[in-house]
């Protein structure tokens, strides 16, 4: 059985691999509507574009949510509640992603064979993808839980799944497996937005959503120098050493880079909204929305639990001083 410590590593590791699937399909979709080709689909094909944006940008919000909820709720140590929480997290996130492709799929087969073939091939893509993320591991399930329980009551009974203080080392490794979840999708989305000012169809664009738009790339290009500071700084500052100062300078500029990440992909996503629908209105109420469920996501509901962890911490504390009185 694994320890509680390559539990959480191997669960970061999964993370990275799921926002790299990610990224790819919100950086196609993103760029699809600055394409020539975006203006001769049908109407419902391109709401449903955007429609696949919101979806991928909610994955995107729920995959980088553990690196937010390890450092500011369980302050970087290895524990099952972050295990659990991240697990649970990354398999809700497979929903949107698999309704996210099928919507890609229709959309392709749509335009090459018409509506009713693009409804099937979207269907199956997010069936097929549902039941090899979801499905088939709900089937296997029953038929590996006498093996699983046996394994967990061998850890148990070795001390492996016990919550220790986590080492240094490992604090600094997860920090780092973390800035790498976040990474990937802040690389990706500052490429579209390079890219984006070189295509014609940005030219025709109204003033104002070619100013959110730099803003938005100054955001993202900011949380990119975020993330990469922990690496120089290791090198320069800390000559490479695992050290706990260190551990608190990356685990503080994993958290900051995430601030103007959100309003980098939400000022993105107004301006590919106003391009999609032509509706300022819809994109500045769904830009907010984005941005509230962002924030609320990585650091509203992570204030919410760190004040309720340290209260029950308190109230453990107490305890024995009121005894002893």
């Amino acid at each position: 059985m694994a320890k509680l410590k390559d539990k959480v590593s191997n669960t970061l590791d999964e993370a990275r691999m799921l926002v790299l699937g990610a990224q790819v399909l919100l950086g196609f979709l993103n760029r699809a509507v600055f394409e020539p080709g975006f203006e001769h689909l049908t109407r419902h094909a391109q709401f449903l574009i955007a429609g696949a944006i919101g979806l991928m940008l909610v994955v995107v919000a729920l995959l980088m949510w553990p690196a937010a909820y390890h450092q500011l709720v369980e302050d970087g140590e290895d524990t099952k509640a972050v295990e659990r929480f991240a697990s649970n997290v990354m398999a809700f996130a497979l929903l949107p992603f698999a309704l996210g492709l099928g919507v890609n799929l229709f959309v392709f087969v749509e335009k090459l064979k018409g509506t009713t073939y693009g409804v099937v091939a979207g269907l199956v893509a997010a069936c097929v993808a549902l039941f090899f993320w979801w499905g088939w591991e709900f089937l296997g399930r029953a038929a590996r839980e006498p093996a699983i329980r046996e394994a967990r009551e061998m850890s148990r009974a070795k001390g492996d799944d016990a919550e220790k203080k986590t080492k240094t080392k490992d604090k600094i490794k997860h920090a780092l497996t973390e800035a790498r979840t976040v990474l990937p999708g802040a690389q990706a989305l500052l490429g579209f937005q390079f890219v984006t000012i070189l295509m014609e169809s940005f030219d025709k664009l109204p003033a104002s959503s070619k100013y959110v738009h730099l803003a938005s790339l100054t955001c993202v290009a900011l949380s990119i120098v975020l993330l990469m500071t922990p690496a120089a700084y290791h090198r320069i500052v800390e000559r490479g050493e695992l050290t706990e100062h260190f551990y608190g300078v990356a685990s503080r500029l994993l958290v900051a880079a995430m601030i103007p990440l959100a309003l980098g992909i939400n000022g993105s996503l107004y301006v590919v909204l106003r391009k999609a629908t032509n509706s300022v209105p819809f994109s500045i109420v769904a830009a907010a929305a984005g941005l509230l469920f962002f924030y609320g996501l990585w650091f509203g509901f992570t204030a919410y639990r760190r004040g309720r962890r340290r209260a029950h911490a308190r109230t453990h504390e107490s305890a024995p001083r009121m005894k002893a009185v």
